[in-house]
């Protein structure tokens, strides 16, 4: 059994900096892409960054120079360093990783809140 595990996230003023773990659990697998969604309230979710086993990262426009991406594949980990966040940035943060075990599967963590007060 996979599990994703999420930590991180809470509350924060603008300008202000969070860190986001996440942690694939289990054994008999391989975690291939890595990364980040959100959603905000009425919003669709939407993809932050990820990062592929080698570690090639995408990032959506809005974050660019702002989060930075990271995995320890060791650990099967990752990590989302938020810095200069803004309000905009307020949302539900998800976790993803694309496991191989026989075949390819999608796993999504459970989900941490990241607000940004002005």
């Amino acid at each position: 059994q996979v599990q994703l595990v999420e930590s991180g996230g809470g509350l924060v003023q603008a300008g202000g900096s969070l860190r986001l773990s996440c942690a694939a659990s289990g054994s008999g697998f391989s975690v291939l892409d890595m990364g980040w969604y959100r959603q905000a309230p009425g919003n669709e979710r939407e993809l932050v960054a990820t990062i592929t086993p080698v570690g090639t990262t995408k990032y959506a426009d809005s974050v660019k120079g702002r989060f930075t991406i990271a995995r320890d594949n060791a650990k099967n980990t990752a990590t989302l360093q938020m810095n200069s966040l803004k309000p905009e940035d307020t949302a539900v943060y998800y976790c993803y990783a694309r496991i191989f075990r026989f075949r390819s599967t999608d796993y999504w963590g459970q989900g941490t809140q990241v607000t940004v007060s002005s």
